[in-house]
């Protein structure tokens, strides 16, 4: 499937969100493939401190996906 740049284009916002949706479900499939960026574990390590500090809320995914979903539509 070739999907160009003027087709993303064309798409609706929560469009682009469910394409992106697809692409990390499949991407996360084979996720101990993927190596992280170097920039990855600072920025975990400042959530972590966060969290410990009471600066952070956890929400579990479905709860933070129907967050973000509220923001786009």
């Amino acid at each position: 499937m070739n999907v160009t740049e003027d087709q993303i284009a064309q798409m609706s916002r929560a469009e682009k969100l469910q394409l992106m949706e697809a692409l990390w479900v499949d991407l996360s499939r084979a996720g101990s493939e993927v190596e992280s960026p170097d920039w990855h574990r600072p920025a975990l390590e400042e959530t972590e401190s966060r969290l410990a500090a009471g600066e952070e809320c956890v929400l579990d995914w479905d709860d933070a996906k129907r967050e973000l979903w509220k923001r786009v539509r």
